[in-house]
Protein backbone atom coordinates (compact mmCIF):
# COMPACT_ATOMS: atom_id res chain seq x y z
CA UNK A 1 0.00 0.00 0.00
CA UNK A 2 1.60 3.40 -1.35
CA UNK A 3 2.38 5.77 1.75
CA UNK A 4 0.70 9.45 1.21
CA UNK A 5 2.54 12.47 3.23
CA UNK A 6 1.73 15.78 1.56
CA UNK A 7 4.55 18.32 2.22
CA UNK A 8 2.92 21.40 4.04
CA UNK A 9 4.17 24.73 4.20
CA UNK A 10 2.97 27.67 6.75
CA UNK A 11 3.33 31.48 6.56
CA UNK A 12 0.95 33.59 8.99
CA UNK A 13 -2.26 31.88 8.81
CA UNK A 14 -2.04 31.11 5.31
CA UNK A 15 -1.21 27.02 4.68
CA UNK A 16 -0.40 25.29 1.86
CA UNK A 17 -0.54 21.56 1.01
CA UNK A 18 0.86 20.42 -1.57
CA UNK A 19 -0.93 17.14 -3.50
CA UNK A 20 0.79 15.13 -6.15
CA UNK A 21 -0.23 11.44 -8.17
CA UNK A 22 -3.53 10.37 -7.51
CA UNK A 23 -6.00 12.05 -5.31
CA UNK A 24 -9.04 9.05 -4.82
CA UNK A 25 -9.72 6.43 -2.32
CA UNK A 26 -6.35 5.39 -0.91
CA UNK A 27 -4.89 8.83 -0.66
CA UNK A 28 -8.35 10.42 0.74
CA UNK A 29 -7.41 9.79 4.17
CA UNK A 30 -3.32 11.52 4.29
CA UNK A 31 -5.40 14.67 2.17
CA UNK A 32 -8.12 14.86 5.11
CA UNK A 33 -5.44 14.43 7.58
CA UNK A 34 -2.87 17.47 6.19
CA UNK A 35 -5.75 19.64 5.59
CA UNK A 36 -7.60 18.58 9.24
CA UNK A 37 -3.93 19.50 10.54
CA UNK A 38 -3.67 22.55 9.43
CA UNK A 39 -7.48 23.73 10.62
CA UNK A 40 -6.36 22.57 14.01
CA UNK A 41 -3.31 24.42 13.41
CA UNK A 42 -5.18 27.62 13.28
CA UNK A 43 -4.45 28.47 9.53
CA UNK A 44 -7.30 30.61 8.57
CA UNK A 45 -6.43 30.11 4.64
CA UNK A 46 -5.53 27.25 2.90
CA UNK A 47 -3.75 26.86 -0.55
CA UNK A 48 -3.69 23.38 -2.64
CA UNK A 49 -1.21 23.08 -4.54
CA UNK A 50 -2.69 20.46 -7.40
CA UNK A 51 -0.03 21.29 -9.95
CA UNK A 52 1.62 17.48 -9.29
CA UNK A 53 -1.68 15.43 -9.06
CA UNK A 54 -2.82 13.43 -12.01
CA UNK A 55 -6.17 12.31 -11.25
CA UNK A 56 -8.74 13.46 -8.62
CA UNK A 57 -11.66 11.03 -7.96
CA UNK A 58 -14.86 11.84 -5.89
CA UNK A 59 -13.39 11.14 -2.59
CA UNK A 60 -10.62 13.42 -3.43
CA UNK A 61 -13.23 16.64 -3.94
CA UNK A 62 -15.32 15.27 -1.08
CA UNK A 63 -12.12 16.01 1.08
CA UNK A 64 -11.87 19.46 -0.22
CA UNK A 65 -15.67 20.18 0.15
CA UNK A 66 -15.46 19.10 3.85
CA UNK A 67 -12.62 21.10 4.48
CA UNK A 68 -14.02 24.57 2.47
CA UNK A 69 -16.94 24.02 4.63
CA UNK A 70 -15.17 24.09 7.86
CA UNK A 71 -13.19 27.60 6.74
CA UNK A 72 -15.88 29.20 5.80
CA UNK A 73 -17.51 28.01 8.88
CA UNK A 74 -15.66 29.48 11.37
CA UNK A 75 -15.45 33.22 12.67
CA UNK A 76 -14.11 34.82 11.22
CA UNK A 77 -14.33 32.97 7.47
CA UNK A 78 -11.57 31.16 6.46
CA UNK A 79 -10.71 30.25 2.47
CA UNK A 80 -9.53 27.28 0.82
CA UNK A 81 -8.02 28.25 -2.47
CA UNK A 82 -6.43 25.43 -5.40
CA UNK A 83 -3.71 26.47 -7.36
CA UNK A 84 -2.00 24.74 -10.50
CA UNK A 85 -4.46 21.92 -11.36
CA UNK A 86 -4.24 20.87 -14.94
CA UNK A 87 -7.20 20.58 -17.60
CA UNK A 88 -8.02 16.94 -16.60
CA UNK A 89 -8.74 17.99 -12.93
CA UNK A 90 -10.24 21.27 -14.26
CA UNK A 91 -12.90 19.67 -15.96
CA UNK A 92 -13.59 16.88 -12.68
CA UNK A 93 -14.30 20.41 -10.96
CA UNK A 94 -16.76 21.64 -14.09
CA UNK A 95 -18.37 17.53 -14.32
CA UNK A 96 -19.47 18.40 -10.85
CA UNK A 97 -20.44 21.95 -10.79
CA UNK A 98 -17.70 22.42 -8.14
CA UNK A 99 -16.12 24.64 -10.07
CA UNK A 100 -17.74 27.99 -9.17
CA UNK A 101 -17.05 26.95 -5.54
CA UNK A 102 -13.38 27.12 -5.26
CA UNK A 103 -11.36 30.03 -6.12
CA UNK A 104 -8.44 28.59 -8.60
CA UNK A 105 -5.21 30.19 -9.39
CA UNK A 106 -2.58 28.74 -12.10
CA UNK A 107 0.24 29.76 -9.58
CA UNK A 108 0.68 29.47 -5.77
CA UNK A 109 1.95 32.57 -5.57
CA UNK A 110 -1.63 34.05 -7.62
CA UNK A 111 -3.50 32.02 -5.02
CA UNK A 112 -1.48 33.94 -1.93
CA UNK A 113 -1.49 37.01 -3.29
CA UNK A 114 -5.14 37.20 -4.59
CA UNK A 115 -7.35 38.88 -2.10
CA UNK A 116 -9.45 37.09 0.55
CA UNK A 117 -12.72 38.80 -1.07
CA UNK A 118 -14.04 36.09 -3.61
CA UNK A 119 -16.37 38.78 -4.74
CA UNK A 120 -13.01 39.62 -6.97
CA UNK A 121 -13.94 36.66 -8.90
CA UNK A 122 -11.38 33.38 -8.64
CA UNK A 123 -9.29 32.93 -11.99
CA UNK A 124 -10.34 29.28 -13.60
CA UNK A 125 -7.58 29.40 -15.90
CA UNK A 126 -5.77 26.10 -15.51
CA UNK A 127 -1.77 26.03 -15.26
CA UNK A 128 -0.72 24.32 -18.67
CA UNK A 129 0.80 20.78 -18.40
Amino acid sequence: MPQFDYPVTIDGDVGVLTASGEVDLAAGPALRAGLDGLVRGGQQHLIVDLRQVTFLDSVGLGVLVAACKRLRDRDPPGSLRLAGANDRVVKVFELTGLLGIFPMYATVDQARAAADNHAAGPSSQPATS
